[in-house]
């Protein structure tokens, strides 16, 4: 396996130290490995050994560190120690005396300089199993039982090479396999921290949601852990062990979690520890039991005039998901729901905001569109998150990490150059006074008019909303933004930084327009930003603005669309939204003469054909899979 394919939470090298009383035959044991003999004259110590990954029986390059008191201290073995990721303690059998060492010198010392709850496991190694008859194994149990870093024992011979490959092997496993994070031997079951991480393996792979795997389900597994399906006779016997060993470990010819548990109990105790850890490292868990960092986070460059959105693959896996957990199929998902969805999480990404920042039903329960529309928005604001949980949920596309998942747009300039943008998550910062309505537009945006949001709890309502918006038969995602000005009414650099502003100002305040115009020719007037002024409120009487210009005048001198009239006392008109989306679809509508309506016509025929031609596109190749 290349270095760069290695499983999550796996050792790139191993080092092993040999350590032991002298005479014991720590260096005979290495150099009967390296050269497949006996050596007929053996040094004090060997210098530091490499193993290449082709010789060595677990395919992971190793390092062998012999120690000596001979040519070494004490300091010095504290720091191979630290730096070990296995120790083997060799002792003779026929030496009475090395055996009390261990107890009597060596697992205190490793204790002495790890701590008495370090990890790194140890092998007891008993050379010397071809002058004695008698084996040590009995002796040593009570050992095993006290020192919980003991892995194992084993009994080997460097002089007729008994077992020599076997005590790296056993080294090797015990790093890349290690048995204290998966099982207790006292209680004889799995640690708490591996059943919850083979619970949540187990929900991401009971893609019907019914509690049990069917025989397609683990054939999935299977493909993705060891990239082969199960023979229908293995497949069979593998359910009969389980059967005949635990209650309920089978029900209606399907694996339950019970009976899951227990075959990687039964795999443990069989000393198939390899197994378990491929099933759990292939979900992103390290030696720890955690989810590693590079599992949870790939790497993902965002340059600053970029932004992140969910690719076809990721909008396809969000939808698979929702399916599998929306027991009543009626298209929204209930607290109930929602809660068995995360169960994989380790906790909910959302707080009681996001039921105002998508759509929902008139419960509240977040809609299917609404949970796209909330990862779209996750991603665009907080792309680790996105990735995060994407993980936590086990996405997986064709064995690709959550990479396949998320696209890098191309930087905003190109989309002036190309004088439309193939973004489709486009940011709207709204602008205006306190009071002015920006929070009912945003509510709007959803759907929802002044007596539905007066329902609302004002502490949970956000500064995002987003919903989709049709323009000429293309769906895409617009973002509200509700900006929050400084004291001195100025903008940060992230405000500015959007793909179409809306100024709005409030018709019944006189005051309420001259913010607008003050932020407006400050900030934008000299920048690409398509900018919109929206007179909110406009079932109220309109009065006259305390302003140099009156809003239409302005707007015809700054060459702007006109104000457009607004309100959502009643019915919501999508109008508004379908304008400002168009607009951040063409940013090079930047500056208009008011008269010119063709620019506005072209804009219109550019999108028709855009989505016409995607449309033929579509029919030509489905013709051509038919």
């Amino acid at each position: 396996m290349a270095a760069d394919k290695l499983p999550f939470g796996s050792k790139r090298d191993i080092r092993i130290l040999l350590v032991g009383e002298a005479g014991v035959g720590k260096t005979s044991i290495i150099l009967s490995l390296v050269n497949d003999k006996f050596p007929e004259k053996v040094p004090v110590r060997v210098e530091d050994t490499y193993m290449p990954t082709d010789v060595t029986p677990e395919k992971a390059p190793t390092h062998i560190i012999d120690f000596s008191f001979s040519e070494q201290t004490e300091e010095t073995l504290f720091e191979e120690i630290l730096r070990a990721n296995v120790i083997c303690i060799v002792y003779a059998i026929d030496f009475q005396e090395s055996i009390d060492r261990i107890t009597g010198y060596w697992l205190p010392a490793v204790r002495q300089c790890l701590g008495d709850d370090h990890k790194t496991p140890v092998i007891l190694v008993g050379n010397k199993s071809d002058v004695q008859e008698n084996t040590s194994m009995e002796q040593l149990l009570p050992v095993m039982n006290q020192y919980q870093e003991v892995e194992t024992c084993i009994e080997c011979s460097a002089k007729n090479l008994k077992n020599i490959s076997e005590v790296f092997y056993y080294a090797q496993k015990a790093v890349l396999h290690p048995t204290a994070p998966l099982y207790v031997p006292e209680e004889k079951e799995l640690t708490a921290a591996c059943q919850r991480a083979l619970t949540r393996v187990f929900k991401i792979c009971d893609q019907d949601n019914d509690g049990r795997l069917n025989d397609a389900e683990i054939n999935q597994f299977q493909r993705r852990c060891f990239n082969a399906p199960l023979q229908a006779q293995a497949l069979e016997d593998v359910k009969e062990v389980v059967r005949k060993n635990t209650t309920e470990g089978v029900i209606d010819d399907g694996l339950t979690l019970k009976g899951f548990l227990f075959l990687h109990t039964l795999f443990i105790q069989r000393g198939r520890h390899e197994t378990t850890w491929t099933v759990l490292r292939k979900f992103g868990y390290n030696d720890n039991l955690d989810l590693s960092k590079d599992y949870l986070f790939p790497l993902l460059k965002v340059p600053a005039a970029c932004t992140a959105e969910l690719t076809h693959q990721g909008h396809h896996f969000l939808q698979t998901i929702l399916e599998k957990y929306d027991e009543d199929k009626d298209g929204h998902l209930s607290p109930t729901e929602l809660g068995n969805l995360f169960s994989t999480c380790p906790i909910m990404p959302w707080g009681p905001d996001v039921n105002n920042a998508v759509a929902t039903n008139a419960q509240g329960w977040i809609s299917y569109c609404g949970f796209h529309a909330q990862w779209t928005l996750t991603t665009l604001l907080d792309l680790p998150r996105t990735m995060e949980y994407l993980a936590y949920l086990g996405y997986v596309h064709a064995d690709d990490n959550q990479l396949s998942a998320l696209n890098v747009t191309r930087e905003r300039h190109i989309d002036m150059e190309k004088k439309q943008t193939s973004r489709n998550v486009l940011q709207c910062s709204v602008i205006g006074l306190k009071g002015s309505g920006k929070t009912s537009f945003l509510q709007a945006h959803l759907g929802r008019n002044l007596q539905y949001q007066a329902t609302l709890e004002k502490e949970h309502l956000p500064l995002y909303t987003i919903n989709t918006v049709s323009v000429y038969g293309q769906d895409r995602y617009l973002v509200l933004h509700e900006v929050e000005t400084g004291p001195d009414g100025s903008l940060s650099q992230a405000d500015v930084a959007c793909d179409v502003a809306c100024f709005m100002y409030d018709v019944c305040n006189p005051k309420s327009f001259e913010y607008c115009s003050r932020v407006f020719k400050e900030y934008f007037s000299e920048l690409d930003v398509p900018c919109l002024f929206v007179a909110g409120k406009a079932d109220r009487q309109e009065v006259r603005q305390d302003d140099a210009l009156q809003p239409a005048d302005f707007c015809s001198e700054f060459r702007l669309l006109p104000p457009q009239y607004f309100s959502c006392a009643d019915t919501v008109s999508k109008d508004v939204y379908i304008k400002l989306l168009t607009m951040a679809a063409f940013p090079n509508l930047r500056q208009m003469q008011v008269q010119d309506r063709t620019l506005w016509i072209k804009a219109g025929l550019g999108l028709a054909v855009a989505a016409a031609c995607s449309y033929m596109m579509y029919k030509t190749v489905k013709k051509m899979h038919r």
